[in-house]
C-alpha cells in the first residue's frame, strides 16, 4: 500500500486516512458521504462529475483520523478522471443499492478496477455497502452476504442515507478495519464496539470535471 500521503496534521494530532467509494450512478455514493460529513440529506442531489471529496475528523479508541473521503462518478464515461485517484487509498467502499439488482453485481467490476488502478495488496481493507434499505428490496442481504464471504471474506453493511441508518457505523468500520490490518499490526485488535467522538465537521469539496 503506498502510504506517502499518510500524514499527521500540522498540529501533530490526527492521521489522515484516504477512502474511496465506488459504485454505478445513482446507488447514493455522495449522498452516503454528505450524510456522514455533514449529516444532511439531498433527494434531488445530481450525479457527481469526475470526483469529489470531504473530510471529517473523527475520535476512534483515543486516536484521532481525519478522513479524506472520495466520491467517485460512478458512469464509464468518467472512469479515466476517477482511476487516477486510486492510488494512496487506504480503504474502498464498494456500493450498491438495494433496489438495484445490476448495481450489486456490478461491485464486482468495481473491486477489479480499484485492486488494478490501486496495485494494492491482497488484504486490502474493502466494506461493502448495500444503500437505499429505505426502498424496496431487490438484493436479499443472504445473498450481498455471501458475495462478501467468497471475496476475501468483506464486512459488509446495509444502510440509508436518507434516514442515516448505519451510515456513521459503516464508516466508523472502515476505520476499524484499516487500523486492525496496515494501521496498527503492532497493536493488539481493536474492540468490536466503536463510537463516534468529537462533533466538528470539516469540509473541503473538490470538484473535478474535467
Amino acid at each position: 500500500m503506498n502510504s506517502s500521503h499518510r500524514r499527521q496534521s500540522s498540529r501533530g494530532r490526527s492521521t489522515v486516512l484516504k477512502v474511496v467509494i465506488l459504485g454505478d450512478g445513482g446507488v447514493g455514493k455522495s449522498c452516503l458521504m454528505n450524510r456522514f460529513v455533514s449529516d444532511q440529506f439531498d433527494e434531488h442531489s445530481f450525479h457527481t462529475i469526475g470526483v469529489e471529496f470531504l473530510n471529517k475528523e473523527i475520535h476512534l479508541n483515543g486516536e484521532v483520523y481525519t478522513l479524506q473521503i472520495w466520491d467517485t462518478a460512478g458512469q464509464e464515461r468518467f472512469k479515466s478522471l476517477r482511476t487516477p485517484f486510486y492510488r494512496g487509498s487506504d480503504m474502498c467502499i464498494l456500493s450498491f443499492a438495494v433496489d438495484d439488482p445490476a448495481s450489486f453485481k456490478n461491485i464486482e467490476t468495481w473491486k477489479k478496477e480499484f485492486v488494478y488502478y490501486a496495485d494494492v495488496k491482497a488484504d486490502f481493507p474493502f466494506l461493502v455497502v448495500g444503500n437505499k434499505i429505505d426502498l424496496e428490496r431487490k438484493v436479499d442481504m443472504e445473498e450481498a452476504e455471501r458475495w462478501c464471504k467468497e471475496n476475501g471474506d468483506v464486512p459488509y453493511v446495509e444502510t440509508s442515507a436518507k434516514d442515516a441508518t448505519n451510515v456513521e457505523d459503516a464508516f466508523m468500520l472502515c476505520v476499524k478495519r484499516w487500523a486492525n490490518t496496515e494501521g496498527r499490526m503492532e497493536r493488539p485488535p481493536m474492540p468490536d464496539t466503536v463510537q463516534l467522538g468529537g462533533d466538528s465537521t470539516r469540509e473541503r469539496p473538490c470538484f473535478c470535471s474535467s
